[in-house]
This record gives structure tokens, sequence and C-alpha cells, in this order.
């Protein structure tokens, strides 16, 4: 465990603009920062129509599993998922590094449960869930790549908590932040908030723009996405 915790509050502002944010338009912003690999691949939501949802990630990290620790007595470890999920915070989302492994859930629907009494604001994930009718009536909205009905000791050992991990490609620190919806999960890094605040938003009214003017007036793309310097003073005008 990370011993020097990062600051893991949000401020309502904060959520409130990215709330307004899609997840496709971060990693554009992010791209024209020169971040690729912000996407998480395979964590999909569980149910269609998810709120969008924003928090700091709260990491967990498994390993493979080795036949002498991932037991179902390593359950009642301090160093277990039941020790992380009390350590989590409320309005984090908690980010689970589980290797990708297709044949393990690494969390059920009590988990799910306690996760959600305890005010978590999602569970984003690599790795795949179990007991899938109970999860989705947590009402925990979930971000994973699918179901399984064997524990995670079954292909995986726990390690720890609040640690730098890899879920779906992507490098994820503690106290960075999380936004997901219907496109997936996508990382800000925590330096490059002040960034995406700024920006996102502009990109957001920008892209409504141009939609509209494809749609309403049926204009062409060339020139118009992107924006050529006639289309630019066009926009620009209409936010006098």
């Amino acid at each position: 465990m990370n011993e020097s915790a990062p600051d893991m509050h949000l401020d309502d502002r904060t959520i409130g603009v990215l709330k307004q944010v899609t997840t496709a338009t971060i990693t554009t912003v992010l791209l024209k920062k020169g971040l690729r690999n912000v996407w998480m691949r395979g964590a999909r939501p569980i149910r269609t129509g998810q709120a969008r949802l924003v928090g700091r990630a709260f990491t967990l990290r498994f390993v493979p599993a080795r036949e002498d620790l991932a037991t179902p007595e390593s359950w009642s470890s301090p160093i277990s998922t039941r020790a992380a999920i009390e350590a989590m915070p409320p309005g984090c989302i908690a980010v689970v590094d589980a290797m990708g492994v297709q044949d393990a859930g690494i969390f059920g629907d009590i988990l799910c449960a306690r996760m959600a009494r305890r005010g978590i604001t999602a569970l984003v994930t690599d790795g795949v869930v179990r007991d899938v009718h109970g999860v989705l009536g947590t009402q925990l909205p979930v971000w994973c790549s699918g179901v399984a009905a064997p524990p995670s000791v079954a292909g995986l050992t726990f390690v720890g908590w609040q640690q730098p991990i890899g879920c779906g490609g992507v490098a994820v620190f503690p106290g960075d932040v999380v936004v997901a919806d219907d496109d997936g999960a996508v990382l800000i890094p925590a330096a490059l908030l002040p960034h995406v605040l700024a920006e996102a938003p502009e990109q957001e009214r920008l892209e409504g723009w141009i939609m509209s003017e494809v749609m309403d007036q049926g204009a062409a793309l060339p020139g118009l996405y992107p924006p050529n310097a006639q289309n630019k003073a066009r926009y620009e005008a209409t936010k006098k």
C-alpha cells in the first residue's frame, strides 16, 4: 500500500464540468497534448445507459495466481480485496488491474454491495466480475470485460492497493482522474486535469456547432471538421 496517499477529493465544479464532457472528447484533448494511450481496453459498461461518472482512481492490483497464495484463506488476509474496499474513500473510482484475465471474477455481488454502501462511485477493470445478477442488483456502476463464475483465486493473486497499475494497457497512478461513459473509461493524469478542464468544454462546444452545421445546414465536412479560418471565424461569431 502507498503510505503517502494522494488527495482523493474532487470538488463539485470539477465533477460537474467533466460530467458534461464525453470520453471521446477527453481522448481528443489529451491526444493534442501527446497522450495516445488513455482509454482502458476491455473496460466496457456492464449495462448501457449508465450515467457518465467521474472520480479519482483508487487502484487495486492482481498478479497471476500462485497456488500457495491464491487460496480462499487469503480472503481473510490483511492484504485482501476486502481490506482494500474498507480503505476506499467515498467518491473514488476503484480501478483494478486484473491483467485482462477472463476466467476469474475479481469481485462478486457481496463485495460490490459493500462498495455501493460505502459510496464508491464505480468499479473499472480490465477483468471480469461474477454473480452478475447480484452485481447488477447492487446498482454499483461497473465497467469490465465480461463475467465469469470462478472466483478471483482461480486465476489471480491480489497483492495490494494504491500502487501504480496497468489497467487495460493504461498506466494508472493513485489519484489520477477517471471518466467513464458508454464509450468506456478514460484516464486523465492528475497533472493534466487543469488543462482538460480548460480545453474539453470548448472542444464540446465547437463539435456541437459543427454537428448543427452538418445536421441542420447540410454542410460538407472539408473545411468544417476541422474548421478552416473562415469557419473558425463563423464559429467565434456565434459566441459573442
